[in-house]
C-alpha cells in the first residue's frame, strides 16, 4: 500500500510492472484503482502501470471542499511529476477519460499519448439540435440520481446511475458486491463532482492543439449520447484515431479485456517514439 501527499491531498496508489514506458490509468466516477484489476497484470507485461484512486475516492483522501474534473486533471499532473513518470501514456474510462482530456487540455507537456473512452461530457452536445432529446433525458436521469444523493440514499443513487445512465437496466444486480460496495463508498464524491459547473465540459480549442497521439474509444453497444460525445472531440482534434470495441459498452476493460489491452497496447506501442 502506497500514499503519496500532492496539491496538499493524501492519494493512493500502486505501480506495476518494470518496464521503461510509463503508462497511467485514470478511473471513472463512483470506482477506484481496482477498476483496472482485470487489465494491469497484462498491460505490466510491456508498461510500469500507474493505478490510482482519485481525491474523493475509496482510500484518498476526501476533502470538504468543492472539487472539480481540472482539480483532479492537476492532481494527476503532480503525481506524476512526483514519482517520475512524466510524461506518460494516459488511459481513461468515463469520468477518468474527462480528467485525462482536461489534463491534455491544460499540462499537454505531461501525456505521451492520450486514450479516452466515452468522457460523458454532454455539455458538448448542448448547441446541437439533434441531441436535445437525449440531453433532456440524460438529464432527467442524472437529476434523479442528484436527488438520492442529497437525500443521502447513496444505495439507491448508485443502482440508478448504473442502470439508468452508465450500464442498463439490471446492470447492478449483475455486479460484484465489493464492486457495489464501492460505489456506495463513493456517492457522496460524486455528489461532489455533480455540483463542479464544468463538470459536463472540455476546452474543445485547447484540445484541437494537443499535438500528442489520441485515441478516442466507444463501445459498440452504447447509449448514443457517449458515441455523439466522441465523434464531437474527434471533430475538434483532426489528429485523434477513433476505434469501437466490438460487442463492448462503458466500460470495455472490465467487459472484455483481451480486446482492450490489444487495442491500447498496440496504440501505446505504435506511437511510443512518436
Amino acid at each position: 500500500m502506497s500514499f503519496i501527499t500532492v496539491n496538499g491531498i493524501e492519494l493512493y496508489y500502486e505501480l506495476s510492472g518494470d518496464g521503461n514506458v510509463p503508462l497511467a490509468l485514470v478511473h471513472g466516477s463512483w470506482g477506484d484503482h481496482t477498476n483496472w484489476n482485470p487489465v494491469v497484470a497484462e498491460l505490466a507485461k510491456s508498461f510500469r502501470v500507474l493505478t490510482y484512486d482519485r481525491r474523493g475516492h475509496s482510500q484518498s483522501a476526501r476533502p470538504q471542499t468543492q472539487g472539480s474534473l481540472r482539480e483532479d486533471a492537476m492532481d494527476l499532473a503532480a503525481l506524476l511529476d512526483a514519482l517520475g513518470l512524466g510524461p506518460a501514456h494516459i488511459i481513461g474510462n468515463s469520468g477518468g477519460a474527462a480528467v485525462a482530456l482536461w489534463l491534455a487540455a491544460e499540462r499537454p507537456e505531461m501525456l505521451r499519448s492520450l486514450t479516452a473512452h466515452e468522457p460523458p461530457l454532454f455539455g458538448l452536445l448542448a448547441n446541437d439540435p439533434k441531441f436535445a432529446a437525449a440531453l433532456r433525458a440524460v438529464d432527467e436521469r442524472i437529476s434523479n440520481v442528484f436527488r438520492l444523493l442529497r437525500s443521502g440514499n447513496f444505495r439507491n443513487a448508485a443502482r440508478h446511475f448504473v442502470d439508468n445512465v452508465a450500464l442498463g437496466p439490471g446492470s447492478w444486480d449483475k455486479l460484484p458486491p465489493s464492486r457495489q460496495e464501492t460505489f456506495v463508498t463513493n456517492a457522496p464524491t460524486f455528489l461532489d463532482e455533480l455540483q463542479d459547473p464544468n463538470i459536463s465540459i472540455v476546452d474543445l480549442e485547447a484540445l484541437g492543439r494537443f499535438g500528442r497521439p489520441t485515441l478516442l474509444s466507444r463501445g459498440e453497444h452504447s447509449p448514443a449520447f457517449f458515441p455523439a460525445v466522441v465523434a464531437t472531440l474527434a471533430k475538434a482534434m483532426p489528429a485523434a484515431e477513433e476505434t469501437v470495441f466490438a460487442g463492448a459498452a462503458h466500460v470495455p476493460h472490465a467487459s472484455h479485456p483481451v480486446q482492450f489491452v490489444e487495442r491500447t497496447a498496440e496504440f501505446v506501442r505504435r506511437h511510443e517514439l512518436a
